[in-house]
């Protein structure tokens, strides 16, 4: 089995996972969803070490696209049935070549579609997405890691005025949770950044010191 053939493997076990415990989660609590970038929030450990009562599910799936959340929508969102969801997908859209920006406001709506139709009630807070760096990307073993931070940092922008301006089509919040996360250069700071683009647990404190009024 590849490398290719084992993250696809772990994709799919991460959805049985979230299955299974969505059979025991509490209904109508607080949900973040996406891929890696909210896999990685550490956000319970966060809740608990300030001490913030707050029940917070997590169901993202690293490495995950737009088209494979729509494929596990019942294991990603509407099995926890939550009144808040927080979501954060498209990052690894960007990152194909061949993806436009087109597909991606459609598959994207898609998914928003889905969410006011089975759960007309539920506040939604589209999240902006996460600055990149392409200088620590380049210091990373793989190949054609710093090329593909340097695609994204070239379609953040649009692509987060698309999901602004889906949330206003839609009714729902649209949330730049961003700040302290860069320095001058719009880049993530060196010190947060583990590979250009997932973030060590320092930047998730200011994230959630950023979006905690909303949860």
């Amino acid at each position: 089995m590849d490398i290719k053939e084992l993250f696809q493997k772990d994709k799919d076990e991460k959805v049985i996972r979230y299955r299974h415990l969505n059979k025991t989660a509490k209904k109508g609590e607080i949900l973040f969803t996406g891929s890696s970038l909210m896999e990685q929030f550490p956000i319970n450990e966060i809740l608990m070490t300030r001490g913030i009562d707050k029940v917070v599910y997590n169901r993202g799936i690293g490495g995950y696209t737009i088209p494979e959340m729509l494929k596990a929508m019942d294991e990603q969102i509407f099995g926890v049935e939550p009144s808040k969801i927080f979501i954060n997908i498209g990052t690894n859209d960007m990152s194909i070549p061949e993806e436009t920006l087109d597909k991606l406001i459609s598959d994207y709506r898609e998914v928003l579609t889905q969410i006011r139709d089975r759960l007309p009630g539920v506040e939604v807070y589209m999240m902006a997405y996460y600055p990149v760096n392409e200088r620590v990307a380049a210091k990373q073993p793989w190949p054609g890691a710093k090329e593909a931070v340097e695609l994204r940092l070239e379609r953040l922008p649009k692509a987060n005025k698309a999901v602004e301006d889906l949330a206003k089509e839609f009714g729902y919040h649209y949330i730049d949770v961003n700040a302290g996360l860069t320095g001058e250069d719009g880049r993530t700071k060196d010190e947060f950044s583990i590979d250009g683009i997932h973030m060590w647990s320092d930047a998730y404190e200011i994230v959630f010191d950023n979006m905690k009024q909303y949860l």
